[in-house]
């Protein structure tokens, strides 16, 4: 899998006139990897995922999966979103079925994949119940099976913990590690938490404020096996300030 965004573009028109919301992005995920994108609020982050996703189209450049240039929503980009987007008349089963009943997938295969997906996540005993008997966390598993059992080559989420309590969102970043060690999938995750970033991802895109740009790639070399504790270490608190500097807009005193 290959994900490739080049001299991406995106303006909205507004009664002030013309709206730049995204310059000159340029970003790639490779098969497997965790790839957060962090920024401020009006970075144009959940923008560039929605044209990740063929949600909107991009006034200028391309995006492509696999050399194939996208052009509206397709079965190989998931998507989860900050707020669950679950049915509420439908169980937890019912919900990660659905986007397989849309492709027209057989009743019983369809349930014995999102019987495994529901296993992958933990929630096997809660696969009859509704969304409005579960706690935040347990709706964010339900909305990434749903996800994941479309086999997506690309999982793409939205600040997907941003609407959760600090204990359950540390609980769900853990959660995340383990379901992304164990099925490999590929990730592009958007936030505004640099913390969060820099403890799940392998590569960190910082976006400038609107219009928003990249302004720097960095590679985090930490252990594969992350924990709580890393977070007190000094190399993981110097990523995080570097990446905090560039968001405050302080300078690279390394580069001056």
């Amino acid at each position: 899998m290959h994900l490739e965004i080049s001299k991406l573009y995106k303006q909205f028109p507004t009664e002030q006139g013309p709206l730049l919301a995204l310059k000159d992005i340029n970003m790639h995920v490779d098969t497997g990897e965790l790839v957060c994108a962090v920024g401020a609020s009006g970075s144009g982050k959940s923008t560039l995922l929605r044209l990740v996703a063929g949600l909107d189209t991009p006034t200028g450049g391309e995006i492509t999966v696999d050399y194939e240039r996208v052009t509206g929503p397709g079965a190989d980009r998931g998507m989860v979103f900050q707020k669950y987007t679950l049915y509420p008349w439908m169980t937890v089963q019912q919900n990660v079925e659905f986007g397989l009943k849309l492709q027209g997938m057989a009743k019983q295969q369809r349930r014995e994949r999102a019987s495994y997906y529901l296993d992958v996540v933990g929630l096997t005993k809660f696969a009859k119940s509704l969304p409005k008997e579960l706690s935040g966390g347990m709706k964010q598993r339900v909305a990434i099976a749903r996800a994941l059992a479309c086999h997506p080559k690309i999982l793409l989420m939205d600040e997907p913990f941003g609407a959760l309590d600090v204990q359950t969102k540390e609980a769900m970043q853990l959660f995340l590690l383990d379901l992304w060690k164990r099925t490999r999938c590929t990730i592009l995750m958007i936030t505004h938490d640099v913390e969060e970033a820099v403890f799940l991802s392998q590569r960190v895109y910082v976006m400038t404020a609107r219009p928003g740009t990249i302004q720097r790639e960095i590679t985090v070399d930490l252990p594969d096996k992350r924990t709580y504790a890393m977070k007190r270490e000094h190399q993981f608190q110097a990523y995080k300030h570097e990446i905090t500097d560039l968001l405050r807009g302080k300078p690279d005193m390394a580069s001056v």
